[in-house]
């Protein structure tokens, strides 16, 4: 089916609002696609802040040349599937990569990440990187560390000090003389 001019304008715009407002954007191939494995990674997509959507490779790659995005030879040929985060880059590979593990239907062939292209292989690292929650925990686990350590060594000494007086107050008088 031939688009008109204005229909190929209007895609392309669209693709190109759908690549701004995310943080990443994944490129899937896929064969003998169903609806029933599409809905099943679209409804998993959705719940980590994305959206999935079969694209026409001209047209995506237009908006990649006018972002200045590189893609390697062939990227961008066959069927594709585009995945676009726009809450959590980390845990839409992390989807991705456990949705295509087994799966005759998609593979994923790479994406962008602020800008910058990523392989299938550097898409696979990024899905094994740990939950944002589990970071930003482990962030702040060692900013909150050095600041106990110097509370505890400017506590001890009252606390020794307290320990020598409550021992103190808590001793038999001495048997007076008499």
């Amino acid at each position: 089916m031939a688009f008109t001019k204005e229909r190929k304008s209007e895609i392309t715009t669209r693709y190109e609002n759908w690549y701004d407002k995310s943080q990443a954007v994944y490129i899937l191939s896929f064969s003998k696609m169903n609806m029933k494995s599409v809905d099943t990674v679209r409804a998993k997509i959705r719940e980590v802040g994305g959206e999935i959507h079969v694209i026409k490779n001209t047209l995506f790659k237009l908006v990649l040349d006018k972002k200045g995005l590189p893609y390697p030879k062939g990227f961008m040929e066959s069927c594709n599937i585009i995945a676009f985060a726009h809450a959590d880059p980390a845990a839409m590979a992390k989807l991705l990569s456990e949705a295509t593990r087994n799966s005759e239907i998609f593979k994923v062939k790479g994406g962008y990440l602020n800008g910058q292209y990523l392989n299938a292989n550097q898409v696979k690292e990024l899905a094994d990187l740990p939950p944002l929650a589990v970071m930003r925990t482990f962030v702040l686990g060692m900013l909150q560390a050095p600041a106990s350590k110097l509370l505890r060594t400017l506590a001890e000494p009252g606390r020794s000090l307290a320990g020598v007086v409550k021992a103190y107050s808590e001793r038999e008088p001495a048997p007076s003389a008499g």
